[in-house]
């Protein structure tokens, strides 16, 4: 299905951008109660809330409402879609001061029927019980995020891009939530986190028919050493051992190793990964590298740019993008990406939009459906609570 106004819709957003060279921009001001007014509407989520109550401290709504418009093109092909991204909804909930409770439903809003809801939903995310007394130490057990590399590690409610990297889509595991049990904490300047978790892809909760995979990531804070708002660093390590006669929802990775690296000082920032996977069952070995600079002119607009280069060794061990998969279907063996948006935030993360312009250009080698050389636009709302 065709949408021509996606274009018109991008670039007339673009030139009423006032950018030029050598001039601040000073965009006017929202009026003095919009903050206040959303501050109200997100409140809205938050059901019950009493810090003397000795048994339940909070019951808040919780979810995400994601939306994009988009298309790419490949000489000959093409693909323009305006869709859903991604809708989650659920609850979460403080106990006995130190206890979470989180429950959160994947759905799917395309072409959803009224009679036939229970055709929507997808599956759990979150749903897991928490045990925290203090920042150094957090205990989840049950289905929740498996995070690692750059973008991996980052929830979809604060990417800087409307999609992760091709480095997430080759090295990380898409999957995302698999049942297991972690901890996390922060101690110092140190922060950490282990998790030992089932590969399994199951909707609700997986069990260890399908094997198993162990996390483990070490970071350290070293702003007080540079003086910048923000310099960390951070090294994630992964041992994944599936069973491929259960439901397998790990890549085909036996370990994956991931520096990534944040560096922001007042309004300039840059972060940056370096990612490699050890491949098993016909997988070739992975190498990523994921550089991403932004620009914070003020409250309401950033510019981003990302570049993004995966190599696999052999032929076909690397996957394009969800979009871009849509117009050539074969693997690659090596692929680069080059991202610039805008990000206009409404209410920071939790309510904006995401315009950007990509160009994808990959290597096949083997040369049996895997080239592609194309541009790519998307517009993107976002909005979670």
């Amino acid at each position: 299905m065709k949408y021509p106004t996606l274009y018109s819709l991008f670039f007339t957003f673009i030139t009423c951008f006032p950018l030029s060279a050598g001039e601040q921009v000073i965009l006017s001001k929202p009026p003095a109660d919009t903050p206040s007014s959303l501050d109200r509407l997100w409140g809205y989520a938050t059901l019950y809330q009493n810090e003397n109550n000795p048994v339940i401290q909070k019951f808040v709504l919780s979810g995400r409402l994601h939306a994009d418009a988009i298309r790419f093109d490949e000489d000959p092909g093409n693909f323009e879609d305006m869709l859903w991204r991604r809708f989650r909804f659920g609850f979460k909930s403080s106990w006995f001061d130190h206890f979470t409770l989180q429950l959160e439903a994947d759905i799917d809003l395309n072409d959803m029927d009224s009679d036939e809801l229970d055709d929507s939903y997808n599956r759990l995310t979150d749903a897991y019980i928490g045990w925290s007394r203090s920042k150094a130490l957090a205990i989840k057990l049950g289905k929740q995020s498996a995070g690692f590399t750059l973008d991996g590690a980052t929830s979809s409610k604060k990417l800087l891009t409307p999609e992760r990297s091709t480095v997430a889509t080759n090295l990380w595991f898409p999957t995302e939530y698999f049942t297991g049990i972690s901890t996390k904490g922060r101690i110092d300047h140190w922060s950490y986190q282990t998790g030992a978790f089932s590969s399994s892809d199951d909707e609700e909760f997986g069990t260890f028919d399908s094997g198993y995979f162990g996390l483990i990531s070490l970071g350290y804070d070293f702003k007080h050493l540079t003086g910048c708002d923000r310099s960390e660093a951070r090294i994630d390590y992964v041992y994944n051992d599936p069973d491929y006669d259960g439901n397998v929802g790990t890549r085909d990775l036996r370990q994956v190793v991931s520096l990534s690296a944040w560096w922001e000082n007042q309004r300039a920032g840059i972060a940056t990964g370096l990612s490699f996977g050890d491949g098993i069952e016909g997988q070739s070995d992975l190498y990523g590298l994921e550089i991403m600079p932004y620009y914070t002119i003020n409250d309401t607009w950033q510019l981003v740019f990302r570049y993004t280069y995966v190599y696999s060794p052999d032929d076909n061990g690397v996957r394009l993008n969800r979009y871009e998969s849509q117009v050539v279907t074969g693997r690659c063996n090596a692929a680069h990406e080059w991202f610039l948006g805008i990000n206009t935030y409404f209410y920071g993360h939790k309510l904006k939009w995401q315009n950007g312009i990509e160009y994808i250009h990959t290597n096949d080698r083997a040369d049996d459906g895997g080239e592609y050389s194309g541009w790519g636009l998307t517009s993107a709302f976002r909005m979670y609570f």
